[in-house]
């Protein structure tokens, strides 16, 4: 059992998975920083200052201004604006991978394209040439 665990890990394919899920976590951190750090501000300032983060609906009946103040008392919230920003941080990260896969399969075309070498002659196409050539010498 340690022996197939052994193979199937150095397998190229599991260690392919391990790069792209290590690869996929700081990805994801960039395009949360994207979305949170530059997006946001500037569709905030855009909409008149919108802060989509901090836009929830209230179903406890308090008044907070904020929604760090309503999950401090502990109110029941439906946090849409956090949701607004989830779903930017998805569409941007399947944008990006639409683009890497079209430039990989756009490669991949090409390397297909590419016209394949001649086969190299058979040893009787060789010895049949020199034949030729020995007997094209003499004459």
């Amino acid at each position: 059992m340690v022996k197939e665990f052994r193979e199937f890990a150095v397998k190229g394919n599991a260690i392919d998975l391990a790069v792209g899920v290590v690869i996929g976590a700081a990805f994801g951190g960039i395009v949360t920083s994207l979305v949170k750090d530059v997006i946001m501000p500037v569709a905030g300032y855009l909409t008149g200052g919108v802060d989509f983060s901090n836009y929830f609906i209230n179903l406890s009946g308090g008044e907070y201004d904020t929604l760090q103040a309503a999950t401090e008392a502990g109110a029941a919230t439906v946090n849409w604006g956090v949701f607004v920003n989830t779903i930017i941080n998805f569409l941007i990260v399947a944008w990006a991978i639409f683009l890497m896969i079209k430039a990989m399969n756009r490669m991949r075309r090409k390397e297909e394209a590419a016209p394949a070498a001649p086969p190299a002659p058979s040893k009787e196409e060789v010895l049949l040439t020199e034949i030729r050539d020995l007997l094209a010498k003499k004459a």
